[in-house]
């Protein structure tokens, strides 16, 4: 690893992570302890990025834009689109009804850093986020207290470049049914859970990486359980601005229909 790579034009390739699904950066289903852009101490940095899923009975998109400031505050916004194709003429809403939903984000790294410092003491973030169905009155017809509500999340993640491992531990206060998709709290609960997510990664090359993640879930509504999700993926930085990722995901039951299981895709780009 050269000295250029190390300092010169930003962070290292991939440092930044891979836009998760609900905007934060970090490993795809989980937020990571690192902020958005290829920016350092001293410059402003950006992602956006564009994510396809496709799974037994539904389909997802989700469009996010994040910025990173001086690699300490990180602000993002995504909108998140979930056709539930078949199941929702099953479910009496019509063929190809979509939940949509938008979530706005904010993350504070308080200390250390994923790459650099003491081999083992992490970066340490805190984030949180507010998200807001837009299809309020079915999500309440489906036993949702509320369409609107507000995860806190605190990581910590570390890549011990001696292994070429990155480690990422992540707990989240949470009450959303399938990340606020179908609102927050139910009948079974309408209170913050601890949740708890994580991840590891290998890297094969300054460019690819694979790894996996496992996040639980809240169990709120009594008519559609919630399973944990996890995923295995390989994200490739095709060059400093530009990073695809391709991701096997397993969501159990979602909205009564189990067996959820499917590819994802990710094209980001960064500055």
């Amino acid at each position: 690893m050269s000295a250029q790579e190390v300092g010169g034009a930003g962070k290292l390739l991939l440092t930044n992570g891979i836009s998760t699904l609900e905007g934060a950066s970090g490993g795809g289903l989980t937020p990571w302890a690192v902020i958005a852009g290829n920016g350092t101490r001293d410059a402003i940095g950006a992602q956006a990025s564009a994510t396809v899923a496709e799974f037994k009975d539904y389909d997802f998109r989700a469009a996010s834009v994040a910025i990173g400031i001086k690699d300490r505050v990180e602000l993002s916004y995504a909108r998140q689109v979930f056709d539930t194709n078949w199941v929702g003429g099953a479910l009496g809403l019509g063929n190809d009804y979509a939940f949509d939903q938008d979530i706005w984000g904010a993350k504070l790294k308080l200390a250390g850093d994923v790459v650099y410092g003491p081999e083992f003491l992490p970066a340490i973030a805190i984030g949180v986020q507010y998200k807001k169905s837009l299809d309020g009155a079915v999500v309440r017809a489906v036993g949702a207290a509320d369409d609107e509500g507000v995860d806190y999340y605190a990581s910590a993640t570390k890549l011990f470049l001696r292994w070429s491992l990155l480690a990422n531990v992540t707990v989240r206060a949470t009450k959303a049914n399938q990340m606020g998709l179908l609102g927050h709290g139910g009948d079974r609960s309408d209170r913050h859970r601890i949740e708890a997510e994580g991840s590891l990664a290998y890297q094969f090359s300054r460019r690819f990486v694979v790894g996996a993640e496992y996040r639980t879930k809240p169990d709120n509504l009594g008519i559609a359980r919630e399973d944990d999700w996890w995923d295995a993926f390989a994200a490739y930085a095709i060059n400093r601005n530009l990073t695809a990722t391709l991701a096997y995901a397993d969501l159990g039951s979602v909205a009564t229909v189990p067996g959820q299981r499917g590819v994802l895709f990710q094209l980001q780009g960064g500055f």
